[in-house]
């Protein structure tokens, strides 16, 4: 595959886009889970969108489990043991997910793993992997443990915990497979953000790349995705739409799918394997059939493997197995044509999704800009060349990563889903493979007699864009009624793909309650039986609710005017009378307490919107007489005429019937759900198989903790005998501890030969304890003492460093001094002090044996340190922010001047010593005793940019008058 360079400058605004919108961002990862491999990716703080690596250091890991007695491997471990044990690892378990056990996909795995034993659910009527009659495992749990392995590898990697999860899935998975999807999920422990579709994945890592050059003309692109398990070929739509919230946005719509559920590379590898047998069988070095020895017919597909991948390079290949059989070794030349010749039939159905996908989206070749190849089996030649030849273009895109473009595109999509992210929009457009309708029959009346008529509603027509909300109103039922939710027209699938697909009954939906609710509605207008569809981000269909609506007239409250309003609260609040008595506030009266809420809450909708037109043309009538009083009195023209008009107005006002209007009543109805296509495990059967999940990692767990205490007591005993015979260890213990310490080491040795690799976890930790805690005071010692040379010499620099600044400061003249004589006092007996301790120390510490326990500490060589950096940066911060002081008159130029010299000279003694203090400190310290230097330096340094150059210039003659004048006082 070509790599294609991106820019730079597209990169890093990506980079900058996916910050963490708070301090408590968590990572979110992405799995993309195929037939054969998995590939993982996160996105966390600092890091954008990054591949997962496993165990082994590699980008994508198979997606195999290995289940043995005490043990649990994945990925290559896994695949390593179906060498040898076939029976043992459960991998293609794609194929399985929500599938009934009469499904061909079930027969065609039990073909291809003879080795494995799948059993029927009678229940659910899947099937599931029975290794003995204990153990037994579905293929939702098989899978979540792959899951579960994949979030650990995500979290190793991203050094925090991780739960939020996008995984892809195939475009044509159904309701009843991507719910399987789901529920592996849940078992594993992952909270799914979304399902997204593989090739919706792939197409949104290929836009966010290129998002410079989407613009409001619409471009059309297809990629051909031929993985492991299937093939599929998708149209996508890349153009800027205007949105609400975010104006001009880039979007991706997917305009049509075709797809080959069981065209892949893995069939053309089971085919070369068993040409192999073939070859092998030919050769009669043993009269066994290779084909019925499973452990052999592994090994030869682990060949074939590699033989296809060595074939789409070069025009033959020597394939050679070791110990085949009965320790007989195989080797045989398979040629690129003799591989082409054995999956003709595979490679003519390499168009067939093409044309599926053009049909779909309604469009021709010529509407297509390129063709786009995703998937590991697209590398083989003879793929390429039939699908360039099928499309009719100049050359097939190799711009994106075949293996790792769906991983991107889902991580993407998993930051911008995730709370803690703020990623750059980029509108996603899905659409649902299979169309879904709503079939219900009614009665209806036909020449005079009652008969049932069978109707249907499409809710989801083919290519549909998700998500999406549809509404379904039943207007002729009065009482409670049923209705299926089924697939819709599918005569665009094979026959083949029709017998795969599964049932074409989805649910079946048992409304209860529907007559009562018109019963207690019985004066009010129905307005049907609505029923709320919803088919989510990851394509699953729900049904959010069922309810009964209905219409009813009411009297519209008439609205009081602010100030009306205003007096009423105010004689309330000083009158002692009840709010409720309220008449603005007076809630309609209804029967049933449970429709009370949601009816009033409708009403109360329509008041108010009631309510604000009243109280405008209130105010407006209001302003319009103020008008007409004022003109009135200005012109000095009011009568009683007038008056007696107004009075009548009013009085016909009155008599006026109030207006009415129409309020809405909904009213929820019981829903019974009924699953026609493949029956969703119970809530006990979920908590029972998490509960094996987690049994199985809290074993994994407690094996890979005593597995690190094994080699932690191992580890212990082979290093410390060795550090008895080196010269810094045998300086500090006596003859008698060496003694005990190397027999308890080989003791401990010896019992490790015996008992310790078979001995359980505490007993390892207890013998750990033991020998580290006999080996203390041998390793503080030795400890101590490799402190002491670099601990003495920060202690010495540090009372050098101290006593040139004290120095310093009491050469500053009484006038200019700008410290007490306390803070001096007391820098000097810290100083002396310090020095008398560590004389007397380090003599005392000279008189005893180094087989002692030292009384010279490192810890307390830091606590001096530390204590006489305190001092002297206290001193130092006040010189940094301390003020000359003020000066009076000179009498002549010569004394000014001399003052002015006698300023500059003792500041610049400060200045002088605080920067070599500062260096010094810097310098010698231990990178633990430094911190307090490193915050001087860095005021040191603010205050110096202060100065300006004018002021360096005038200063400059004068420093070095005082640099010379200290050295020679020193």
């Amino acid at each position: 595959m070509v790599w294609r360079k991106f820019p730079l400058a597209a990169f890093f605004c990506l980079v900058l886009a996916m910050l963490p919108s708070h301090t408590d961002a968590v990572a979110v990862m992405s799995i993309d889970v195929g037939s054969e491999w998995m590939k993982m990716a996160i996105v966390k703080p600092g890091v954008p969108m990054e591949i997962v690596l496993n165990k082994e250091s590699r980008r994508k890991t198979p997606a195999a489990v290995c289940l043995k007695e005490n043990e649990r491997l994945f990925g290559d471990s896994a695949l390593g043991v179906s060498v040898k044990n076939p029976k043992s690892v459960y991998r293609h378990l794609q194929s399985l997910m929500g599938k009934k056990h009469n499904n061909p996909q079930i027969a065609l795995y039990q073909k291809r793993f003879p080795e494995h034993q799948l059993q029927v659910d009678p229940v659910r009527e899947t099937v599931y992997f029975k290794d003995s009659e204990k153990v037994q495992y579905t293929a939702e749990e098989l899978l979540g443990m792959m899951l579960n392995y994949t979030r650990g590898l995500a979290q190793e990697f991203a050094e925090q915990p991780i739960k939020d999860a996008v995984i892809t899935v195939p475009a044509f998975f159904n309701q009843a497979e991507r719910r399987s999807v789901l529920q592996a999920a849940h078992m594993a422990g992952l909270k799914v953000l979304q399902l997204i579709n593989d090739n919706t994945a792939v197409a949104l890592n290929y836009g966010v790349f290129r998002r410079k050059d989407i613009d409001s003309t619409g471009k059309n692109v297809m990629f051909f995705d031929m993985g492991s398990g299937s093939t599929s070929a998708t149209i996508v739509t890349y153009q800027t739409v205007k949105t609400k919230e975010s104006g001009s946005q880039p979007q991706l719509q997917i305009r049509g799918v075709g797809f080959d559920r069981g065209l892949g590379g893995f069939e053309m590898d089971l085919r070369l394997r068993d040409h192999l047998a073939k070859l092998f069988n030919q050769q009669k070095k043993t009269t066994k059939d290779v084909r019925e020895n499973h452990r052999a017919m592994a090994k030869l597909l682990k060949e074939a493997q590699r033989l296809k991948t060595v074939l789409s390079a070069n025009l033959e290949f020597m394939a050679q197995v070791e110990g085949l059989i009965d320790e007989i070794d195989f080797k045989a030349k398979v040629t690129r044509a003799e591989f082409e010749e054995l999956c003709v039939d595979l490679f003519e159905r390499v168009p067939h999704p093409v044309q599926e996908a053009l049909t779909a989206a309604e469009m021709n070749l010529d509407e297509i800009e390129q063709v786009i190849l995703v998937g590991g089996s697209t590398r083989v030649p003879k793929v390429q060349e039939v699908l360039l030849k099928a499309v009719g273009k100049e050359e097939l895109g190799k711009s994106i990563n075949a293996d790792e473009a769906a991983a991107m595109g889902a991580v993407y999509q998993a930051a911008a889903l995730s709370k803690a992210f703020k990623v750059t929009p980029f509108l996603v457009r899905d659409a649902a493979v299979f169309p879904i309708q709503v079939d219900f029959t009614r009665e209806a009346e036909e020449e005079g007699a009652q008969s049932l008529k069978h109707s249907k509603r499409i809710l989801f027509q083919r290519m549909a864009p998700y998500p999406q909300r549809k509404v379904i109103t039943f207007n002729r039922y009065t009482d409670d009624f049923a209705f299926n939710i089924n697939y819709g027209d599918v005569s665009f699938l094979s026959q083949e793909d029709l017998s795969v697909f599964g049932s074409l009954n989805l649910t079946t939906v048992k409304l209860s309650g529907v007559g009562s609710s018109f019963q207690k509605h019985t004066q009010a207008e129905s307005k049907g039986i609505k029923a709320h569809f919803n088919m989510d981000e990851s394509g699953v269909l729900l049904l959010d609710r069922v309810e009964a609506v209905f219409e009813t007239i009411v009297e519209e409250k008439e609205e009081e005017s602010t100030l009306t309003k205003l007096g009423n609260t105010i004689s309330t609040l000083f009158g002692g009378g009840s709010p409720e008595l309220a008449p603005n506030v007076t809630a309609p009266v209804q029967d049933d307490k449970e429709d009370s809420g949601k009816a009033g809450e409708n009403q109360n909708k329509g008041e108010d919107t009631q309510m604000g037109e009243s109280t405008k043309e209130e105010s407006e009538k209001s302003a319009t007489e103020e008008n007409n009083q004022e003109k009135a009195q200005d012109a000095g023209s009011l009568n009683d005429n007038k008056e007696e008009k107004d009075d009548e107005k009013k009085s016909d006002d009155e008599n006026v019937a109030k207006p009415l209007k129409k309020a809405k009543i909904s009213e929820d109805i019981k829903i019974e759900l009924v699953i026609n296509d493949v029956m969703d495990p119970t809530d006990n059967d979920l908590k029972a198989s998490i509960n094996k999940l987690q049994d199985l990692t809290d074993r994994d767990l407690a094996k890979q903790e005593r597995e690190k205490m094994l080699n932690t007591l191992e580890a212990f005993i082979f290093e410390t005998q060795d550090k008895l015979y080196q010269e810094d260890y045998q300086l500090v213990v006596s003859d008698e501890e060496k003694e005990q310490i190397s027999s308890k080491l080989s003791e401990a040795s010896a019992w490790m030969d015996d008992e310790g690799y078979s001995a359980a976890t505490s007993q390892l930790k207890e013998r750990f304890s033991q020998l580290k805690h006999l080996c203390k005071d041998m390793f503080f010692r030795v400890e101590e003492r490799r402190k002491w040379p670099d601990r003495l010499s920060a202690l010495d620099s540090m009372l050098n460093t101290s006593s040139i600044f004290l120095r310093s400061a009491k050469l500053i003249p009484e006038d200019d001094q700008i410290f007490s004589q306390v803070e001096l006092t007391v820098l000097e007996k810290v100083i002396n002090e310090t020095r008398t301790w560590r004389n007397e120390t380090t003599a005392e510490q000279e008189k005893r044996s180094p087989k002692e326990r030292p009384i010279m500490l490192s810890k307390d060589i830091e606590t001096k340190i530390s204590l006489l950096d305190r001092e002297v940066n206290y001193l130092l911060n006040k010189a940094k922010f301390a003020k000359p002081k003020s000066k009076a008159k000179a009498k002549n130029s010569t004394s000014s001047d001399k003052t002015s010299k006698s300023n500059t000279t003792a500041e610049q003694k400060v200045e002088e010593n605080s920067d070599k203090t500062s260096e010094s400190l810097e310098e010698k310290l231990p990178v633990d005793a430094t911190s307090t230097e490193e915050s001087t330096a860095q005021i040191e340094s603010d205050s110096k940019s202060q100065l300006t150059e004018e002021e360096e210039e005038e200063t400059g003659t004068e420093k070095a008058k005082s640099e010379n004048h200290i050295d020679d006082e020193l």
